[in-house]
Formats: C-alpha cells, sequence, structure tokens
C-alpha cells in the first residue's frame, strides 16, 4: 500500500478531519497541467495554528529530553522511507506543483539527503569547553530553541519543507509547518506521513495547511522562537516585521534575480548550456534561477544565439503524462505576473529572440537580448522561464552590472581564467557563488541563503542548522557551592 493510500490517512488529510481543523471547507489540490482536482486538503484556521503551538510545547520537552541516538534513528527511518516511497511522492510534486520527473527526482532525493545530514547532526557535538579565570568547569553548549515554525512555498515544496524540518527535528525542537495551499500535499502531508511512519512522537511535528492568517498565528504564538520562512522579499520583510515585535528569531530565504557573468574565454556551447538550465529549470520559479545574463561583448551574438537555439528546443506541456523539460506555470497570476514583464520588456526596447508565448499556463522559454536596467525583466525578478542578455565590454564592467541588484542569493562565473574568476566572485556581494557552474545548486550539507533583499542567516550544513535552529547556553560546574565576602 503506498504512502497516502492508507484508508485512516486518506480519511484525515483529505476530509480535513486530522486535526479537527476550523479553518473552513477544504482546499482543493489542482493540478496546473490539467486543472484536475487531485484531492482535498484538510485548512486550519489561526486558532489551530495557537492551539497547536501549545501541544508543540508540551511535546518538545520529552523529544528533547530523547536520546539524541534515538532521534537520529527516527531521521534515519525518514531518510530511508523518503527512498522507499520516491515514486508515489514523485507523482505528487509533477502533478501538484507543475514539475518534471527530473525536477521531482530532485526533490525526493534532497528529502532523503537533508534527513540523512539532520540523522548525523543529533549526534555531532554541541558545544566546547571554556577557559574561565574561576576554580570551575566552564562551557557553552547548543540547546533546543524551542518551537520552530516553518512556512514553505511552493515551487520546491518537499525540499524547501524538509531542509528546515529536519535539522530542527534532529536538533530536539519541535515544529509547525504551514506549507503554500497550493502544494499542501507534496510540501506537507507527505512529510507529515513519512515522520510518522518513521515513529516521531505525536505533537512533535504538526501540519497546519491555511492561509495568511495561519502563518501569522505562527509568528505571533508565544511558544514559537524561531520561524523558517522561504517566499517572497515582500512576504519576508513582512513576516521580519511582525516577528521582531515578539523577539522571535526569524530565517529568511527571499527571492533573487542572480547575474551569470560569461567571460570572454568561455566556450559558448558550454556556457549557453549552464544558463540554459540555471535560467529554465522549473519553468524558472526558482529562487536562485539565473535572471541576467551578463556575456562579454566578444561572443555576446554568439551565446544570445545559442541560448536561443538551446530556448526553441525545450519541449514543454505535462510532466506527467509527456517526456519534456518544462511544466506549466503554478497558476493563472504567475503566469500573468511573468507575460506582463516580457511584454512591457519588449515594449522598452529589449529584443524578443525566443519564446513570448504561451497556450494556457504553459509557457515557452523566452530570451529577451539587448536588456538594460530600463527593461522590467531585467530589474525584477520574474519568477518564470524568461532570460535577459546584456552585453559587457571588461571585467570591472561585469563587476559593476552583477552588484548593481538589491538582491544578492546567488553567482555564476564562467570563464577559463579561474584566477580572474575568483576575483569577480570576491567583488560580488552573493550568498553563494558557483564558478564554471550556473546558479541552481543546493547542497544537503552546505548553508545556503543570500545577502540584500535575498534574506538573512542560513539554513543547510551542520554550522548553519545549529545557529538557526538552537540557542547557545554558557553553563559553569564548581565542584562545592561558592562563597563570597557578602
Amino acid at each position: 500500500m503506498g504512502l497516502l493510500q492508507d484508508a485512516e490517512w486518506t480519511g484525515r488529510i483529505f476530509t480535513g478531519a486530522w486535526s479537527q481543523g476550523t479553518g473552513g471547507p477544504p482546499n482543493q489540490a489542482i493540478e496546473p497541467a490539467t486543472g484536475a482536482v487531485l484531492g482535498e486538503v484538510g485548512q486550519a484556521s489561526a486558532q489551530d495554528a495557537l492551539d497547536a503551538a501549545r501541544r508543540a510545547a508540551q511535546a518538545q520537552r520529552d523529544w528533547a529530553a530523547t536520546p539524541v541516538f534515538e532521534r537520529a534513528a527516527v531521521l534515519s527511518r525518514a531518510a530511508a522511507l523518503f527512498e522507499q516511497h520516491a515514486a508515489e511522492i514523485g507523482d505528487w510534486i509533477v502533478r501538484e506543483s507543475g514539475s518534471t520527473r527530473f525536477k521531482a527526482g530532485i526533490e525526493t532525493g534532497a528529502a532523503t539527503a537533508e534527513c540523512t545530514e539532520a540523522a548525523a547532526l543529533a549526534t555531532a557535538p554541541h558545544g566546547e569547553l571554556l577557559h574561565s579565570p574561576m576554580p570551575r568547569f566552564s562551557a557553552q553548549r547548543r540547546v533546543p530553541a524551542g518551537v520552530v515554525s516553518v512556512i514553505s512555498p511552493f515551487n520546491f515544496p518537499l525540499i524547501l519543507s524538509i531542509r528546515s524540518v529536519a535539522p530542527a527535528l534532529a536538533l530536539g525542537n519541535a515544529v509547525l509547518l504551514k506549507p503554500d495551499p497550493r502544494t499542501a500535499v507534496c510540501g506537507g502531508v507527505v512529510i507529515a506521513r513519512i515522520f510518522e511512519e518513521a515513529g516521531l512522537p505525536p505533537g512533535v511535528l504538526q501540519l497546519l495547511p491555511g492561509g495568511v492568517e495561519v502563518g501569522s498565528a505562527l509568528i505571533d504564538a508565544p511558544q514559537v522562537r524561531v520561524v523558517s520562512f522561504t517566499g517572497s522579499t515582500p512576504a519576508g520583510r513582512a513576516i521580519g516585521a511582525q516577528a521582531a515585535r515578539t523577539f522571535t528569531r526569524t530565517h529568511l530565504e527571499l527571492g533573487g534575480n542572480s547575474a551569470l557573468i560569461v567571460l570572454g574565454d568561455t566556450d559558448v556551447a558550454a556556457a549557453a548550456s549552464c544558463g540554459a538550465f540555471g535560467n529554465f529549470i522549473h519553468s524558472g520559479q526558482v529562487c536562485m534561477a539565473v535572471g541576467r545574463h551578463l556575456v562579454h561583448e566578444s561572443i555576446y551574438e554568439e551565446y544570445v544565439d545559442a541560448l536561443a537555439a538551446k530556448a526553441e528546443a525545450l519541449r514543454v506541456g505535462d510532466g506527467y503524462r509527456d517526456d519534456v523539460q518544462l511544466g506549466p506555470i503554478i497558476d493563472g497570476k504567475q503566469l500573468d505576473h511573468a507575460k506582463d514583464l516580457v511584454d512591457r520588456s519588449v515594449a522598452a526596447g529589449a529584443r524578443l529572440v525566443a519564446g513570448g508565448t504561451h497556450e494556457g499556463l504553459f509557457y515557452r522559454p523566452t530570451v529577451l537580448a539587448d536588456c538594460t536596467p530600463d527593461t522590467p525583466a531585467y530589474a525584477e525578478e520574474v519568477f518564470g522561464p524568461v532570460a535577459c542578455v546584456r552585453p559587457f565590454s571588461d571585467v570591472d564592467e561585469a563587476v559593476e552590472l552583477a552588484a548593481d541588484s538589491e538582491f544578492g542569493l546567488s553567482l555564476g562565473v564562467l570563464g577559463n581564467d579561474l584566477a580572474t574568476a575568483m576575483s569577480i566572485a570576491d567583488r560580488i556581494p552573493s550568498g553563494q557563488v558557483h564558478i564554471n557552474d550556473q546558479t541552481f545548486n543546493d547542497d544537503a550539507n552546505a548553508p545556503f541563503g543570500g545577502v540584500g533583499a535575498s534574506g538573512s542567516s542560513r539554513v543547510g550544513g551542520p554550522h548553519a542548522n545549529a545557529e538557526a535552529f538552537t540557542e547557545t547556553q554558557w553553563i559553569t560546574l564548581r565542584p562545592t557551592v561558592a562563597t563570597y565576602p557578602f
């Protein structure tokens, strides 16, 4: 029997009875490629979220007291279950989020990797000894933060939920998970089901599908000490401001408009492959997608032609039923946003080299050349399959153009002169830099996050995850009670 085919779970998840939620009628899980209803997910209310936070605080105390090797075992079982059920989970990712099989495979593989890393994190060293001027033992150690709220988006719903859920649990926290309503199954239900099967005690992970009011309650709940949010920059700013009122820590992974710098000594065919993949993966609905292609003037036209040829050759369609490389845009609102930016960019003088058309939610990969700062699709985050290409004359200009953005999430530099590439990396603010690769990269054991309008703090890897989901505590110990002069 499949992970989500169990009769009891079908009743709880797809009727809303799983939480006795008061958030109104269940929300429909819609397949963007066809408009078909895949199922229904119960909706939580703000009061449900507050009640869940109280339950989580109680459950967290026992979970934090659980021996770390037992916590690690739960994470290891979860990793094995993600691998065992990868095909079923992948089907949900493809159908509910409009993905391709390739992209779904990235997500299921990452879920296994994140849980494997988290299992090791549970038993990793969590402190260090300190010297003291007093006759005492002195140390600093990491202790669980308490209750962590995870608010995740639609684009990579499984990865962008599990990469906070898994380490937070491993480190002894309880987690309240609110996935995007458009991907509540593959970004939420799947994870809750996996951890129930893995033996996670009740109340330690609670799923709260819902809208803005639920997310707001998960920030304001007094038991919540950390909020891990992935989403748009405007939403992140609002969440950061709200959380600041209660001194709740936030980890914000926000938008991007990443630059790919193509130096003049680069192989154009290879560069176009990098540029196309980094820009068009998941129809460009990726925070770290290549948004701006900055190409040396000596190979500019050749690169534009090569990138356009890549775009024209890509197959766009229903990833569940056909062998395609791009699926649909998630919904009509997002499609209209991308289309509007392209239309305004062409009106502003950009040269449309490929794409610019759509059938329903299926938007063709698009290449705009001769872009300037006044080109809307160049200046803003598109979150669609739109490549903006602009020439530069020398390294100093490339650096200036790449750094001319409020965002600072990811940077790619392509070129044979590695010393020059490294010098460029040193001069551009960015959370991550990939030399001789495109900007879409994410490893479970590496810190991920941006600077500027792309967010704050990091998750991923043992050090960043410990920073994100624990508190540092100073502890001392004397052999006898201390005495003082009064």
